[in-house]
Protein backbone atom coordinates (compact mmCIF):
# COMPACT_ATOMS: atom_id res chain seq x y z
CA UNK A 1 0.00 0.00 0.00
CA UNK A 2 2.65 2.58 0.91
CA UNK A 3 4.15 1.57 -2.56
CA UNK A 4 1.35 2.76 -4.25
CA UNK A 5 0.50 5.76 -2.31
CA UNK A 6 4.15 6.87 -3.17
CA UNK A 7 3.75 5.62 -6.58
CA UNK A 8 0.16 7.85 -6.79
CA UNK A 9 1.86 11.25 -4.55
CA UNK A 10 4.74 11.27 -7.58
CA UNK A 11 2.05 10.81 -10.26
CA UNK A 12 0.05 14.03 -9.04
CA UNK A 13 2.92 16.03 -8.17
CA UNK A 14 4.85 15.22 -11.71
CA UNK A 15 1.60 16.40 -13.65
CA UNK A 16 1.17 19.64 -11.46
CA UNK A 17 4.93 20.26 -11.88
CA UNK A 18 4.60 20.54 -15.84
CA UNK A 19 1.40 22.40 -15.87
CA UNK A 20 1.27 25.28 -18.00
CA UNK A 21 -2.01 26.40 -18.95
CA UNK A 22 -4.06 29.79 -20.28
CA UNK A 23 -3.56 32.41 -17.79
CA UNK A 24 -0.07 31.64 -16.74
CA UNK A 25 2.79 33.94 -16.24
CA UNK A 26 6.26 33.01 -16.55
CA UNK A 27 9.41 34.86 -16.01
CA UNK A 28 12.57 33.96 -17.12
CA UNK A 29 15.95 35.14 -15.80
CA UNK A 30 19.25 34.02 -17.37
CA UNK A 31 22.57 34.87 -19.66
CA UNK A 32 22.38 36.27 -23.37
CA UNK A 33 25.32 35.37 -26.13
CA UNK A 34 25.18 38.06 -29.13
CA UNK A 35 27.03 36.46 -31.90
CA UNK A 36 26.92 39.29 -35.07
CA UNK A 37 27.01 37.88 -38.41
CA UNK A 38 28.15 41.35 -39.12
CA UNK A 39 28.57 42.41 -42.85
CA UNK A 40 29.54 46.15 -44.43
CA UNK A 41 28.98 48.53 -47.16
CA UNK A 42 32.06 50.73 -48.04
CA UNK A 43 32.14 53.82 -46.21
CA UNK A 44 30.89 56.86 -48.59
CA UNK A 45 31.85 60.42 -47.52
CA UNK A 46 29.38 63.32 -47.76
CA UNK A 47 31.51 66.14 -48.42
CA UNK A 48 29.44 69.69 -47.57
CA UNK A 49 29.28 72.66 -50.13
CA UNK A 50 31.42 75.05 -51.32
CA UNK A 51 33.95 75.92 -50.57
CA UNK A 52 34.96 72.83 -49.56
CA UNK A 53 34.45 70.91 -52.57
CA UNK A 54 35.44 73.88 -55.43
CA UNK A 55 39.66 74.53 -53.90
CA UNK A 56 40.01 70.31 -53.76
CA UNK A 57 37.98 69.05 -56.54
CA UNK A 58 35.96 67.00 -54.16
CA UNK A 59 32.48 65.36 -55.21
CA UNK A 60 29.05 65.83 -53.20
CA UNK A 61 30.40 62.49 -52.32
CA UNK A 62 32.70 59.87 -52.46
CA UNK A 63 32.80 55.88 -51.68
CA UNK A 64 36.41 54.17 -50.94
CA UNK A 65 36.27 50.86 -52.21
CA UNK A 66 37.70 48.06 -49.62
CA UNK A 67 36.73 49.85 -46.37
CA UNK A 68 34.11 48.20 -44.26
CA UNK A 69 33.05 47.54 -40.16
CA UNK A 70 32.62 44.82 -38.13
CA UNK A 71 31.88 44.23 -34.31
CA UNK A 72 32.41 41.92 -31.70
CA UNK A 73 30.15 39.17 -29.73
CA UNK A 74 28.51 40.41 -26.55
CA UNK A 75 27.06 38.70 -23.34
CA UNK A 76 24.59 40.36 -21.06
CA UNK A 77 21.93 39.39 -18.43
CA UNK A 78 18.48 38.68 -19.94
CA UNK A 79 14.77 39.00 -18.62
CA UNK A 80 11.53 37.17 -20.88
CA UNK A 81 8.39 37.44 -19.23
CA UNK A 82 5.73 34.96 -20.75
CA UNK A 83 2.06 34.94 -20.80
CA UNK A 84 0.37 32.27 -21.81
CA UNK A 85 -3.05 33.44 -23.75
CA UNK A 86 -4.06 29.91 -23.76
CA UNK A 87 -2.58 26.53 -23.12
CA UNK A 88 -0.49 26.65 -26.28
CA UNK A 89 0.14 30.03 -27.09
CA UNK A 90 1.83 33.06 -25.19
CA UNK A 91 2.72 36.51 -25.50
CA UNK A 92 6.49 37.20 -24.79
CA UNK A 93 8.36 40.17 -23.87
CA UNK A 94 12.40 40.26 -23.86
CA UNK A 95 14.33 42.55 -21.96
CA UNK A 96 17.65 43.02 -20.62
CA UNK A 97 21.27 44.88 -19.70
CA UNK A 98 21.80 46.59 -22.93
CA UNK A 99 24.98 44.71 -24.08
CA UNK A 100 28.72 46.46 -24.92
CA UNK A 101 29.58 46.47 -28.35
CA UNK A 102 33.21 47.45 -30.38
CA UNK A 103 33.41 48.69 -33.62
CA UNK A 104 36.26 48.10 -35.91
CA UNK A 105 37.19 50.17 -38.92
CA UNK A 106 39.16 48.41 -42.20
CA UNK A 107 40.51 49.73 -45.45
CA UNK A 108 41.70 53.46 -46.06
CA UNK A 109 39.33 56.33 -46.46
CA UNK A 110 40.78 58.20 -49.72
CA UNK A 111 39.82 61.34 -51.11
CA UNK A 112 40.25 61.30 -54.59
CA UNK A 113 41.58 63.92 -56.72
CA UNK A 114 44.13 66.79 -55.24
CA UNK A 115 42.72 65.86 -51.95
CA UNK A 116 43.67 62.43 -51.88
CA UNK A 117 47.20 63.47 -52.99
CA UNK A 118 47.60 65.50 -49.46
CA UNK A 119 46.34 62.72 -47.20
CA UNK A 120 44.22 59.43 -46.37
CA UNK A 121 42.95 57.92 -42.98
CA UNK A 122 44.12 54.01 -43.07
CA UNK A 123 40.82 53.09 -40.31
CA UNK A 124 42.58 49.45 -40.30
CA UNK A 125 45.20 50.65 -38.47
CA UNK A 126 45.51 48.54 -35.34
CA UNK A 127 46.71 51.78 -33.41
CA UNK A 128 42.96 53.29 -34.24
CA UNK A 129 41.39 50.31 -33.13
CA UNK A 130 38.55 49.64 -32.20
CA UNK A 131 37.22 52.96 -34.10
CA UNK A 132 34.34 52.83 -31.64
CA UNK A 133 35.12 51.53 -28.28
CA UNK A 134 32.04 50.94 -26.76
CA UNK A 135 28.65 51.57 -27.83
CA UNK A 136 25.34 49.80 -26.37
CA UNK A 137 22.80 48.34 -28.36
CA UNK A 138 18.84 48.65 -26.99
CA UNK A 139 16.34 45.92 -28.31
CA UNK A 140 13.63 45.72 -26.36
CA UNK A 141 11.47 42.69 -28.30
CA UNK A 142 7.27 41.63 -28.12
CA UNK A 143 6.81 37.88 -29.64
CA UNK A 144 3.97 35.99 -30.02
CA UNK A 145 5.20 32.45 -29.60
CA UNK A 146 3.90 28.83 -29.96
CA UNK A 147 4.70 25.95 -27.43
CA UNK A 148 4.00 22.08 -28.33
CA UNK A 149 3.17 19.10 -26.58
CA UNK A 150 0.59 18.98 -23.73
CA UNK A 151 0.55 21.52 -21.06
CA UNK A 152 1.21 19.12 -18.63
CA UNK A 153 4.36 17.88 -20.69
CA UNK A 154 7.78 18.26 -18.80
CA UNK A 155 9.20 19.12 -21.99
CA UNK A 156 7.65 21.80 -24.35
CA UNK A 157 9.09 23.00 -27.72
CA UNK A 158 8.63 26.17 -28.76
CA UNK A 159 8.71 28.36 -32.01
CA UNK A 160 7.81 32.79 -32.01
CA UNK A 161 7.58 35.69 -34.38
CA UNK A 162 7.87 38.77 -32.79
CA UNK A 163 9.52 42.46 -33.74
CA UNK A 164 12.31 44.47 -31.60
CA UNK A 165 13.02 48.23 -31.59
CA UNK A 166 16.52 48.73 -31.80
CA UNK A 167 18.62 51.48 -30.99
CA UNK A 168 22.39 52.84 -29.77
CA UNK A 169 23.64 54.85 -26.94
CA UNK A 170 26.95 55.93 -25.30
CA UNK A 171 29.03 55.93 -28.47
CA UNK A 172 32.80 55.97 -26.99
CA UNK A 173 34.97 56.71 -30.02
CA UNK A 174 39.04 55.75 -29.36
CA UNK A 175 40.75 58.69 -28.79
CA UNK A 176 43.47 57.48 -31.32
CA UNK A 177 41.13 57.23 -34.11
CA UNK A 178 39.62 60.98 -33.07
CA UNK A 179 43.44 62.03 -33.14
CA UNK A 180 44.24 60.41 -36.59
CA UNK A 181 40.53 61.97 -37.97
CA UNK A 182 41.29 65.42 -37.30
CA UNK A 183 45.03 65.05 -38.66
CA UNK A 184 44.00 63.29 -41.56
CA UNK A 185 40.88 63.63 -43.37
CA UNK A 186 39.59 66.33 -41.23
CA UNK A 187 42.57 68.53 -41.61
CA UNK A 188 41.84 68.21 -45.99
CA UNK A 189 38.29 69.18 -45.15
CA UNK A 190 39.17 71.88 -43.03
CA UNK A 191 41.75 73.36 -45.06
CA UNK A 192 39.53 73.60 -47.88
CA UNK A 193 36.02 75.12 -45.99
CA UNK A 194 39.03 77.75 -44.47
CA UNK A 195 39.26 76.38 -41.44
CA UNK A 196 42.28 75.33 -40.55
CA UNK A 197 41.84 74.83 -36.43
CA UNK A 198 41.16 71.14 -34.65
CA UNK A 199 38.22 69.39 -36.05
CA UNK A 200 35.83 67.81 -33.91
CA UNK A 201 34.93 63.95 -34.69
CA UNK A 202 31.80 62.45 -33.44
CA UNK A 203 29.80 59.37 -33.97
CA UNK A 204 26.10 58.29 -34.55
CA UNK A 205 24.03 55.32 -35.29
CA UNK A 206 20.56 55.22 -37.00
CA UNK A 207 17.70 53.30 -34.98
CA UNK A 208 15.23 50.81 -36.87
CA UNK A 209 12.56 48.04 -36.25
CA UNK A 210 12.91 44.93 -37.30
CA UNK A 211 11.71 41.25 -37.24
CA UNK A 212 12.73 38.75 -34.27
CA UNK A 213 12.59 35.12 -35.20
CA UNK A 214 12.72 32.41 -32.10
CA UNK A 215 12.69 28.65 -31.10
CA UNK A 216 13.78 26.79 -27.99
CA UNK A 217 13.04 24.72 -25.19
CA UNK A 218 11.01 24.68 -21.80
CA UNK A 219 11.52 22.07 -19.19
CA UNK A 220 9.69 22.21 -16.35
CA UNK A 221 11.50 21.15 -13.50
CA UNK A 222 8.79 21.72 -10.42
CA UNK A 223 5.23 23.28 -10.29
CA UNK A 224 7.13 26.64 -10.20
CA UNK A 225 10.74 26.03 -11.23
CA UNK A 226 11.80 25.44 -14.68
CA UNK A 227 14.89 25.59 -17.20
CA UNK A 228 14.32 27.65 -20.67
CA UNK A 229 16.79 27.66 -23.58
CA UNK A 230 16.40 29.44 -27.01
CA UNK A 231 17.65 30.76 -30.30
CA UNK A 232 16.95 33.88 -31.88
CA UNK A 233 17.58 35.51 -35.05
CA UNK A 234 17.26 39.39 -35.67
CA UNK A 235 17.93 40.35 -39.24
CA UNK A 236 19.44 43.82 -37.38
CA UNK A 237 21.19 46.88 -39.50
CA UNK A 238 22.01 50.60 -38.94
CA UNK A 239 23.63 53.04 -40.68
CA UNK A 240 26.67 54.35 -38.82
CA UNK A 241 28.06 57.79 -39.34
CA UNK A 242 31.27 59.30 -38.28
CA UNK A 243 30.70 63.07 -38.43
CA UNK A 244 33.38 66.23 -38.85
CA UNK A 245 32.51 69.39 -37.97
CA UNK A 246 34.96 72.77 -38.10
CA UNK A 247 35.79 74.09 -34.54
CA UNK A 248 33.01 76.57 -34.78
CA UNK A 249 30.54 73.86 -35.41
CA UNK A 250 30.41 73.77 -39.26
CA UNK A 251 29.78 70.21 -40.37
CA UNK A 252 32.50 69.57 -42.77
CA UNK A 253 31.52 65.95 -43.94
CA UNK A 254 29.87 62.73 -43.24
CA UNK A 255 31.49 59.10 -43.58
CA UNK A 256 28.68 56.48 -43.50
CA UNK A 257 28.52 52.85 -43.84
CA UNK A 258 25.51 50.69 -43.64
CA UNK A 259 26.88 47.67 -40.52
CA UNK A 260 24.22 44.49 -41.08
CA UNK A 261 24.41 42.77 -37.65
CA UNK A 262 22.41 39.81 -38.07
CA UNK A 263 22.78 38.76 -34.45
CA UNK A 264 22.14 35.05 -33.63
CA UNK A 265 21.59 35.29 -29.81
CA UNK A 266 21.41 31.85 -27.66
CA UNK A 267 19.65 32.35 -24.37
CA UNK A 268 19.58 30.00 -21.08
CA UNK A 269 17.74 30.76 -18.05
CA UNK A 270 15.68 29.93 -15.07
CA UNK A 271 11.96 30.28 -15.22
CA UNK A 272 9.66 30.69 -12.37
CA UNK A 273 6.03 30.44 -12.96
CA UNK A 274 2.98 32.32 -11.16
Amino acid sequence: MKKIYLAMLVACLSASARAQHAGDNVAALGWFHVMPQDSSTPLTTHVAPTPINTPLRLPSSFTSEGTSLSTNNADTVGLVFSHYLTDHIAVTTVAGVPPVFKIYGHGTIKPPGPAGALGQQDIGDPQVNPIVKSVRQWSPALLFQYYFNAPTARFRPFVGVGVSYNWFSDIQLSPNFVQSTQENLGAILAAGAGKPCKTQVSAKASSSWAPVFNAGLAYNITEHWGLVASVTYIPLKTTSSVIIKAADGTELGVSKAELKADPIISFLAVSYKF
